[in-house]
C-alpha cells in the first residue's frame, strides 16, 4: 500500500527545498498571499497583483485577522482519507524531517512605497491502493520526459506497484480515444528518457472532454492524475478536479506547469525555459555572424512567445548581439522600426533583430487554436517583406538573413539546471497527491517550491512588464529607443 508523508494541514501552499528527497519532508509548505487578488485600490496595505508582478503597498502593521485572510487555499481530499504510516518515517526522511502544517512562504517579497512604484507521522494517507495516471498536454517543451520520469520514480519510492502507473497517450484525448490505449509506466521503461527531447507519451492540444475523462478515472479506479501542461492543460486539470468533486470521484488531480513561453502567473519560471533561452542564443549568434559578414547585413530571428516575450527578452539580453528586440507587450511602429534600423546601419554597418512571434499582433488576433491560444500572423515573414520594401525604396538594399528556430528550441533535452528543476517538480507533484491535496499545481515561488491552487494561476498569462526592471535593463543595454 502506498503511503504519504506528513504534509501541511493548513498550508495552502507547501514548498520543497532543492534536492528534496523522496518525501515532502524536504518540502517546506509555503503560503502565498493574495486573499483579495482583484484589489485595485492603492491605499496603504493594498495588495497589488497584475500579470507583470505582485506586492503590497507599505503597511506599518498587519493584524492577525488580515494575515489569516491572506492565504491562498489549496483544496484537499483529507475528509475522504485516513492516516497511515509513511514509508519514510523510519529514518525521518533520511534525516531531512517533514513539513509542518503551519510552515508558510510569502507570495510577495516586496513592499511598495506607493502603487506607482516599479518594479513524521503520516496523516491522510490513501486508504486504497494507489492507481495513478500521467498525461502531457499542449505543445512540446524541454523537460517533459524529465518530469514524467521523476513522477514514476517517486511513485515507485512510495511503494506503488509498477502495474498501477499508467501513461495516457497523446494528451487528454488519450483517456477516451480507443485507438490510443494507455501504457504502463515502469521505472525500467522511463530509465534514460530524460536524455531525449519531446515526450514519450505524445501530446496534443484540446480534446478535454472533461465528463468522459472523469468517467474513465472512475472506471479505471484512478486515485491520482498528474497533468503536465501550460495554461490550457492546467485549466483542464482544474475542470477535471471540479468534475470529480461533483461526481463524488475521489481522485487527487495535480498539475505541473509547463510553458516554454514562461507565461504562468505567479511562478518564478517554468521548466524548459532556461533550455529554450540557451538554444535561442545559438540562432541569435548565427544571425550576428551573417549580418556582420554582409554589407548592410540584417539578421532577423523569430522566437516563440505568443503573448509573452520572455524568451526573446532573455535571449537578447544573454547573447549580447541584438540591436532590436520586439515583444508582444511593447507596441511598435513599422516606420519607426525601419528608420531605427537604418540608423544602426549607419552606426555599425549591420543589425540584428529579435522578434517574438506575437509581437505587434496579439491584440488583433481573433481566432484561437484548440488550446485557446491566439492564431497569429507569420510576423517574421511580414517583417522581412517590410524591411525589403523600405530599404529598396531608400536605395539602400539590405542583405536580410531570416532565421526561424521556433521548433528547434523546444525539441531538445534539458540543460543541467532545468533537469534538476524538473526532478524536484515531479517529486513534489507526487508528494502533493500523497498529502491529500488536489486541484493544485507544483511550482516555484520566490525560490521556494510550493503548491498553488490551479484556479489562481490560469486567470491570465503572465507577461513582461513594460515598466519593469528586466525590460528596462535590456533596452538600456542595447540602446533601443521607443519604437511605438
Amino acid at each position: 500500500m502506498a503511503t504519504c508523508p506528513r504534509a501541511p494541514r493548513n498550508l495552502r501552499c507547501p514548498v520543497a527545498r532543492p534536492g528534496a528527497g523522496p518525501s515532502p519532508a524536504e518540502a517546506k509548505p509555503a503560503v502565498a498571499k493574495p486573499a483579495k487578488p482583484t484589489l485595485k485600490t492603492s491605499s496603504v496595505g493594498a495588495y497589488l497583483s497584475t500579470p507583470f508582478g505582485s506586492g503590497r503597498v507599505s503597511l506599518s502593521s498587519l493584524d492577525e485577522e488580515y494575515i489569516d485572510a491572506d492565504v491562498l487555499a489549496v483544496k484537499n481530499l483529507r475528509s475522504f482519507l485516513s492516516p497511515r504510516d509513511s514509508p519514510f518515517v523510519v529514518d525521518d526522511n533520511m534525516g531531512g524531517g517533514f513539513v509542518g502544517d503551519m510552515d508558510k512562504i510569502r507570495l510577495h517579497t516586496v513592499e511598495f512605497e506607493t502603487s506607482e512604484s516599479s518594479g513524521s507521522f503520516c496523516a491522510n494517507g490513501l486508504e486504497t491502493q494507489v492507481v495513478a495516471a500521467v498525461v502531457t498536454c499542449g505543445g512540446l517543451c524541454p523537460g517533459l520526459n524529465d518530469v514524467v520520469q521523476n513522477i514514476v520514480y517517486t511513485l515507485h519510492d512510495y511503494g506503488v506497484p509498477e502495474d498501477n502507473v499508467l501513461g495516457i497517450k497523446y494528451g487528454l484525448r488519450g483517456f477516451y480515444e480507443r485507438s490510443d490505449k494507455p501504457i504502463t509506466l515502469t521505472p525500467k521503461l522511463v530509465n534514460g528518457i530524460h536524455l531525449k527531447g519531446g515526450t514519450m507519451l505524445g501530446t496534443s492540444r484540446g480534446g478535454a472532454n472533461v465528463s468522459e475523462i472523469v468517467k474513465r478515472i472512475d472506471l479505471w479506479g484512478l486515485t491520482m492524475v498528474f497533468v503536465i501542461g501550460g495554461n490550457g492543460g492546467n485549466a483542464a486539470a482544474h475542470a477535471i478536479a471540479q468534475e470529480c468533486e461533483v461526481q463524488g470521484v475521489v481522485c487527487a488531480v495535480i498539475g505541473v506547469p509547463k510553458s516554454i513561453d514562461n507565461d504562468i502567473l505567479l511562478v518564478d519560471r517554468c521548466f524548459g525555459f532556461e533550455t529554450a533561452v540557451e538554444e535561442a542564443q545559438r540562432a541569435l549568434l548565427a544571425a550576428k555572424v551573417e549580418a556582420r559578414s554582409a554589407h548592410h547585413g540584417l539578421g532577423l530571428v523569430k522566437l516563440m512567445g505568443r503573448q509573452s516575450g520572455f524568451i526573446a527578452m532573455q535571449a537578447s539580453m544573454a547573447s549580447g548581439v541584438v540591436d532590436v528586440c520586439l515583444i508582444p507587450e511593447i507596441p511598435f511602429s513599422m516606420e519607426k522600426l525601419c528608420q531605427y534600423i537604418e540608423k544602426v546601419f549607419e552606426r555599425q554597418g549591420h543589425c540584428v533583430v529579435c522578434v517574438a512571434e506575437g509581437a505587434g499582433q496579439t491584440e488583433h488576433a481573433k481566432e484561437t487554436d484548440a488550446s485557446g491560444n491566439p492564431i497569429l500572423t507569420e510576423i517574421g515573414m511580414v517583417l522581412r517583406s517590410e524591411f525589403k520594401k523600405f530599404f529598396k525604396a531608400a536605395n539602400k538594399p539590405a542583405d536580410i538573413k531570416y532565421i526561424d528556430p521556433t521548433y528547434m528550441i523546444r525539441a531538445i533535452p534539458t540543460t543541467a539546471n532545468d533537469r534538476v528543476y524538473c526532478k524536484v517538480l515531479g517529486q513534489q507533484a507526487v508528494h502533493a497527491a500523497f498529502a491529500g491535496f488536489s486541484d493544485c499545481t507544483s511550482a516555484m515561488v520566490n525560490t521556494h517550491y510550493v503548491y498553488l491552487p490551479i484556479e489562481t494561476i490560469i486567470q491570465a498569462p503572465r507577461r513582461v512588464n513594460p515598466r519593469g526592471r528586466r525590460w528596462n535593463r535590456l533596452v538600456t543595454a542595447i540602446r533601443q529607443p521607443d519604437l511605438s
